[in-house]
């Protein structure tokens, strides 16, 4: 198995509610309302969690008219278990040398694209790296809030001074949608996808 694959399991798994979301979930099939009054989370929040993990394979989700249900893909949840313990062990095929292991393109951009303290140096002109920029930036928002069109040219103005691009970048990309001047985040799998770029 892939080790960006590895990382995303693991990163999907790196949050309290997510983990609760799965114990509920190990005990059968449930929709976002249930979710959300058994974990005390809002709709929106649940909806954010819920994708993440989805995003890892980890759950699977069936729409029936307006209402989604969630529920676990335990065979997903083995493999990328055993998977991370293979690798540790270098177990099978999974044996590499450590030279081997790339930094995941991610980190590396933002790595090489950000200073210290969170600035944006420049917004990368090659479209896989801008969309790990923008993906980034849009993960720092809050999931089912609306933005003022002032309040988020603030936010943008905390990483880069052109903040009428990123923004114009942001809405293009999928990332937000506006109406009348406010502006909030997309579900995440409306987000363009850098990883299916070259």
């Amino acid at each position: 198995m892939q080790l960006d694959k590895i990382v995303a399991y693991h990163k999907a798994l790196a949050d309290p509610n997510r983990l609760r979301m799965l114990l509920l979930l190990s005990q059968g099939e449930m929709n976002g309302q249930e979710l959300a009054a058994r974990l005390n989370l809002s709709q929106p929040t649940v909806t954010h969690h819920a994708a993440k993990l989805r995003e890892a394979a980890l759950i699977q989700e069936r729409r029936e008219k307006n209402t989604v249900y969630f529920s676990l893909y335990p065979p997903f949840i083995r493999e990328h278990a055993q998977a991370t313990l293979d690798f540790i062990f270098q177990k099978g095929e999974t044996r590499m040398d450590i030279q081997e292991v790339e930094v995941p393109i991610k980190a590396s951009v933002l790595r090489n694209f950000f200073t210290k303290d969170g600035c944006l140096k420049q917004i990368p002109s090659q479209l896989k790296k801008k969309l790990i920029v923008m993906e980034y930036l849009a993960e720092q928002l809050e999931p089912g809030k609306a933005y003022p069109e002032c309040e988020v040219n603030e936010f943008i103005k905390q990483y880069h001074e052109d903040f009428a691009t990123i923004r114009r970048e942001l809405i293009m990309h999928q990332f937000m949608y506006r109406e009348k001047e406010v502006y909030e985040l997309n579900p995440r799998e409306m987000w363009a996808k850098w990883e299916q770029l070259k």
